[in-house]
């Protein structure tokens, strides 16, 4: 039996298809993956933090059928929670599981391949599934096609920005217990040199555990019990990294990966009150120098929304001075999309979509400039990169992505050392590497 796994979306959302394919390949005899033409089942994990990923869901549901009318389509995912009913409406989906559990989806699987069923689940309203679904208590072993591992830590979010539907779909913040993350970074170790540390709001974890417990502590566990493999921060809030995870960015040789990526969403406070983010600029600009100071090279990026409703040309101009000012070497920058449900969906004060994407432009050209400037000032260092899959990119622990200038072939599950190019975009690999996984 072939399947063909779709993922829209975040880590978080990539790590639970990982999950399904794990579950898939141990529960069917033959679950091996496909591409979409040739598959026996295609099993899609949707997005929904814009209308734009519902809509790019859909779109794919609809070419599924037409280039394999004789699949059989389950429909999975945050998407799914919110929008369960219309999913099942479309023409050739056979189920859809309202959430991320891989056992409802080998479930729908199995029911879905006999022949001329429809399987309905989500007797539970589909809040109440997402609250009450496990975060993952079976080991993930690998990322499939993948030199770098996602481990998810947390699911869900406790926050409430105005513009996010993702928690709508996710629920509560729900942390694994760290004896099951320790046991899982194990597990992905030996497939993987480096493992990003992911979930939804990564900086509660442990919040919700008995005893409390914290990411740093969680991350200096994973430092001292998972010899090996480099590990890697995924988004986390400027506010919630505390000192000493700052001192693990500073003192791990590089095992905890320079690089943070802290949403930001904008520079200007009247717009962060509307967006309902708990910090101010002020206390973003003051953590941002501060983790900057105290770990030297750090690649550092940020999630910025333009045109968010009621920002103003000046409110955009605060925030193109503060990213000119922080030490930034990449931005995501989004232009706000309307997301049904949230808070922001009904504020006055709507920016054309054309001052939007100009506004976009504008961040994103000076982000490029700020990237460029800081890949060549680390021209000429000894790094440790981390090749990405086959091909002949790598990257550094602080995130820059670079060409691999060697003479032979580096192995994709060991973490190379070699020296940056003058202009910072290629490495030369020498013939030693930092460590091999077992």
């Amino acid at each position: 039996m072939r399947v063909h796994y779709r993922t829209f979306g975040c880590k978080a959302n990539q790590y639970d298809t990982e999950r399904m394919r794990q579950r898939l390949e141990g529960g069917l005899a033959t679950g091996h993956p496909a591409p979409l033409d040739d598959a026996d089942l295609c099993v899609i994990n949707t997005c929904t933090v814009t209308n734009r990923a519902d809509a790019d869901a859909r779109r794919y549901i609809r070419r599924a059928r037409r280039r394999n009318p004789g699949a059989e389509i389950v429909v999975a995912g945050c998407s799914a929670v919110l929008r369960a009913r219309e999913y099942r409406a479309m023409d050739g989906v056979s189920a859809v599981v309202e959430g991320h559990d891989p056992a409802e989806v080998l479930a729908a699987a199995s029911r879905a391949l006999g022949p001329g069923r429809l399987v309905q689940l989500g007797s539970r309203a589909a809040l109440e599934r997402t609250h009450m679904e496990g975060v993952g208590a079976e080991v993930l072993r690998r990322r499939a096609g993948a030199t770098r591992g996602w481990l998810k830590v947390q699911d869900g979010c406790d926050r409430k920005c105005a513009f996010c539907a993702t928690r709508l779909a996710r629920g509560r913040s729900r942390s694994r217990h760290p004896d099951r993350v320790v046991a899982e970074a194990r597990a992905l170790a030996r497939s993987h040199p480096e493992l990003v540390v992911t979930g939804v709001h990564i900086g509660h974890y442990g919040r919700d555990l008995d005893p409390r417990g914290s990411l740093t502590a969680l991350v200096r566990r994973l430092l001292n019990e998972v010899p090996g493999p480099r590990f890697r921060l995924g988004s986390i809030e400027a506010t919630e990294i505390d000192d000493p995870m700052i001192d693990l960015l500073s003192t791990s040789g590089g095992r905890l990966a320079p690089h943070l990526h802290m949403p930001l969403q904008s520079g200007a406070d009247p717009v962060l009150r509307r967006m309902r983010r708990w910090h101010t600029r002020e206390q973003y600009r003051r953590r941002a120098f501060e983790i900057a100071d105290a770990v030297g090279s750090i690649g550092l990026g940020a999630d910025i929304i333009t045109g968010f409703p009621g920002e103003t040309s000046g409110d955009h101009a605060r925030t193109l001075s503060l990213v000119e000012e922080l030490p930034f070497t990449y931005l995501h920058v989004f232009p706000y999309s309307p997301r049904d449900g949230t808070v922001a969906a009904g504020l006055s004060g709507p920016v054309p979509q054309r001052v939007s994407r100009e506004r976009g432009r504008e961040l994103r050209a000076l982000a490029g400039e700020k990237g460029a400037r800081y890949a060549r000032r680390r021209g000429g260092a000894e790094v440790e990169v981390v090749m990405e899959g086959t091909g002949g990119t790598a990257l550094t622990g602080d995130y820059l992505r670079v060409a691999v200038k060697s003479a032979r072939t580096p192995d994709p599950l060991v973490l190379h050392r070699g020296r940056l190019s003058g202009d910072g975009t290629g490495v030369r690999i020498d013939a030693a590497t930092s460590h091999t996984l077992n």
